[in-house]
Parts: C-alpha cells; sequence; structure tokens
C-alpha cells in the first residue's frame, strides 16, 4: 500500500495543528498538506515542518473562497496526484466571538458569515478535492476483504453537538447551530452520492467535545473541568475513530467517544 497522504483544512490552530501533529508522530510514513488562509502567519506549522522534513507541506487557502480551493486542489493533483483523508476543520462560533442568545441577537451578516465558513466551505472542498479522495490508496480507516466494500478515501466534517437538531433542547446559538446542523445535512448527502462512485470515500461528521479552543473559551467557565479537553486529547480520540472508519460507517455522525449522534 502506498504511503498516505492527509489534508487538513483549518492547520494553523487548535484541532487543525492538532490532527497533523498526530499523523505526522504516528503514521511515519504519511505525508500532510496542511492548509490555512495566511501560512507566513503560523509559525507553529513551519516548526512542524522543519521537524518533519519533506513530509509537511503548507498551502494557502481561505476556505470562504472557492478560486483558492481550486487552485489548491489543482495543485495537490499536480504534486500528490491522490489524497487518503480530508479533515475540514476550521470553524467559527459567529462573527462576534458569541453565539446568538436570543432572537434579537441575529443578523443576517453573522448568519450568512457563520454559514459561508462552517458549512459551504467544507461542502466546496469536497467539490474539487473527492476526485482526488477517489484515486486514494484507502490509508486510514478499515479496509474488508470484500472489494466491493473497500474505500479509496475519507472525508471528515468536524461538527458539533449543538448542530443536532434531536439533541437540542436549549435552543440559542441560531447561527452556529444552524451551520453544523446544515453541515450534516451535507456529509449525508455526500456520503450518498460518493458511495455510488468506484471505489466508494467514506463521509462522516465528527464532534471533537469541548475544546480548549478560542471558539469556545468565551464558555469555559460553564463547562466541568472533566468534560473541557485539550486539542491533543480530543485529535486522540478522533484518530481512534477515523482509523476504524469503513464504509458501513459513511454518512453518520459520530461523537468523541465514538457514539453515534442523533441528526
Amino acid at each position: 500500500m502506498a504511503a498516505p497522504i492527509a489534508l487538513i483544512q483549518g492547520a494553523s490552530r487548535g484541532l487543525g495543528f492538532e490532527f497533523c501533529k498526530h499523523i505526522l508522530t504516528n503514521k511515519s510514513l504519511a505525508s500532510v498538506i496542511a492548509t490555512c488562509r495566511n501560512p507566513d502567519g503560523s509559525a507553529e506549522l513551519r516548526g512542524l515542518a522543519d521537524q518533519h522534513p519533506g513530509r509537511l507541506t503548507i498551502l494557502k487557502l481561505d476556505v470562504n473562497q472557492e478560486e483558492d480551493i481550486r487552485g489548491s486542489a489543482e495543485r495537490v493533483k499536480e504534486n500528490f496526484g491522490r489524497l487518503d483523508l480530508i479533515v475540514n476543520s476550521s470553524a467559527m462560533l459567529h462573527p462576534s466571538g458569541k453565539g446568538e442568545t436570543s432572537l434579537r441577537d441575529v443578523s443576517a451578516q453573522g448568519v450568512i458569515s457563520t454559514l459561508t465558513t462552517n458549512t459551504v466551505g467544507p461542502l466546496v472542498m469536497a467539490k474539487y478535492f473527492a476526485p482526488l479522495l477517489q484515486k486514494g490508496g484507502g490509508g486510514f480507516g478499515q479496509q474488508p476483504a470484500e472489494k466491493s466494500k473497500q474505500h479509496s478515501g475519507i472525508i471528515v466534517n468536524i461538527t458539533a453537538k449543538v448542530g443536532s437538531i434531536g439533541d437540542n433542547g436549549l435552543g440559542g446559538w441560531y447561527s452556529y447551530r444552524m451551520s453544523k446542523a446544515a453541515l450534516n445535512m451535507a456529509t449525508r448527502n455526500l456520503s450518498i452520492e460518493l458511495c455510488r462512485s468506484r471505489p466508494k470515500v467514506v463521509c462522516v461528521s465528527l464532534h471533537p467535545g469541548t475544546v480548549n479552543t478560542n471558539l469556545s473559551r468565551p464558555y469555559h467557565r460553564n463547562v466541568p473541568k472533566d468534560k473541557l479537553f485539550s486539542a491533543e486529547h480530543s485529535v486522540n480520540c478522533l484518530m481512534s475513530i477515523i482509523n476504524l472508519l469503513s464504509i458501513e460507517k459513511t454518512g453518520k455522525a459520530y461523537s468523541w467517544d465514538g457514539t453515534e449522534l442523533p441528526w
């Protein structure tokens, strides 16, 4: 099997950066393509590239710009020819940094901005990178013996439990909840279309738990200490799920502990 190739979208900080670190550390032959809006401003990513010579490629990609996504896909095709895993990890809570607590806090631009980053971006990523995943070698997940059930690549969309319609009992956070619920629908749609392909691509939404990042920082005081995860712990949990994915698990949402989340 060829050495696996992973692309992490939103790799300059938080979960995205930890995904890069984890894969480079734990898959000794893997190559990682790290995308972010401002590579020049990401000293941590450049430092990680120095630690793993020739294995980490950094690309400029603003997930809100379709031309950036198209151009990056063309570069990956030219330089690598295929992909085994994409993780869409960049997200915003709201342009203000806080979720709306009531209807009076809602603005059209706030909703549009949040949906653009959290939902539209990952969907457009799939549009341009799915052909490269269909050429992948199945370097992540579990491959059954039957060829008809084997997959070539995996798309992981980082969702949130608050995006579950079935689990929503509190309301609020209109933009963020809506964006993640819509992302879950995109994951479901992608799983159906990309399961018709030969070879197949696995598509899942993964909830990382409440992670100690800038996105959740305004709400840390309300989170019990044992429920506030480091990015490293969360990614360890999520990679354990990714490493066990198969075509039977496509089109679903899973929490960090492996339990299935209701839509």
